[in-house]
């Protein structure tokens, strides 16, 4: 049995909001190559859709499709945040009841206000487009509205910025399902990047540098190579013909985020990897991810994924659980910057 996801359009739906979740799934292969994911479009009612371009979009089913779906997932329509009115009711009330039934609900963008307005983000936190950001807070109070990040993961409930971040948050759902070599497979086929964590920035200063200037994407490059041992700040700035505090400065602007938080989330990913990939014993994977001791490796793994690593392999692997290694948080370890 395929994992079914329903994506629910409005009028104005932007189509590529509602494409990248289809790529994304439908990227997502088993090791046979079989899919992973059945994808199917719901709107209040079969049939032709307006969308936010110069043309419309079939949708093959009506709403009923969400009471058999696993996830549903919302894209932005246009004018999401202008609506004073607030999204369609009957869609609203959709979405709350695969909610309340157990269904795992996602919006991209501004489709955050449709899950706002069915109450499935009070006393939650959320993120939806920078731009709208303070108007989901105004509208919808009992929000932990953080429109700083690419997405947020709250369980049963996700939400993501504006459209590059729907893909990262669907690769994220996959990663989540069936783990990183089957998402970073799904981001191969469809050439994107296979892994921003949610909590990066949406607004990045330089995304792309001025032919002139020079970037900090070797340097990036290189350290994948070495992430096995300590790398220093200085090693890195080198690797780029920079100062440290030019290089630190780039780098943040090109990434969102410090050069040391993101080593630490390349080294969680290879420790993920790993786990997933290897029968290789918690301390041996600390060492080939570059933090040290398991200690270390135990408590950035719980810090960016909430669970520990030997319950991440029994939940990817079906392997029994090791016996952890306890010790105080940011203990251990060699990981450096």
């Amino acid at each position: 049995m395929t994992h079914r996801v329903a994506v629910v359009i409005r009028d104005g739906v932007l189509p590529m909001e509602l494409g990248l979740v289809h790529q994304v799934f439908e990227a997502a292969r088993d090791a046979s190559g079989q899919p992973l994911y059945t994808v199917l479009t719901a709107a209040v009612a079969p049939g032709p859709v307006r969308t936010s371009a110069d043309f419309t979009v079939f949708a093959p089913h009506g709403l009923d499709a969400l009471a058999d779906a696993d996830t549903v997932v919302v894209p932005a329509a246009k004018d999401d945040d202008e609506r004073p009115d607030g999204p369609d009711p009957v869609v609203t009330a959709a979405v709350r009841k695969a909610a309340d039934d157990g269904t795992r609900v996602a919006s991209v963008c501004t489709g955050a206000f449709v899950l706002a307005a069915a109450g499935l983000l009070d006393g939650r936190r959320a993120t939806t487009h920078w731009h709208s950001g303070d108007l989901l807070r105004a509208r919808h109070p009992g929000v932990d509205v953080d429109h700083g990040v690419l997405y947020v993961d709250e369980d049963t409930v996700l939400t993501s910025a504006g459209e590059a971040a729907g893909i990262d948050l669907c690769l994220h759902l996959v990663r989540r399902d069936h783990g990183a070599a089957v998402a970073n497979d799904a981001a191969r086929r469809i050439v994107v990047a296979p892994h921003r964590a949610g909590g990066q920035a949406q607004f990045v200063v330089r995304p792309v540098p001025d032919e002139a200037d020079a970037s900090t994407a070797a340097a990036r490059a290189w350290a994948l190579t070495e992430l096995d041992r300590p790398i220093g700040l200085r090693e890195l700035a080198a690797r780029s013909a920079m100062s440290v505090r030019t290089f630190t400065r780039r780098f943040r602007e090109e990434t969102g985020l410090s050069a040391g938080e993101w080593l630490t989330r390349q080294r969680v990913e290879r420790a993920r990897h790993l786990l997933e990939s290897t029968a290789l014993p918690v301390d041996q994977i600390a060492r080939a991810s570059g933090f040290g001791t398991a200690v270390s490796l135990r408590n950035h793994f719980h810090a960016a994924l909430g669970v520990t690593p030997s319950a991440y392999r029994s939940a990817f692997r079906g392997a029994p659980a090791e016996k952890e290694v306890d010790g105080p948080p940011g203990a251990g370890g060699s990981y450096r910057t």
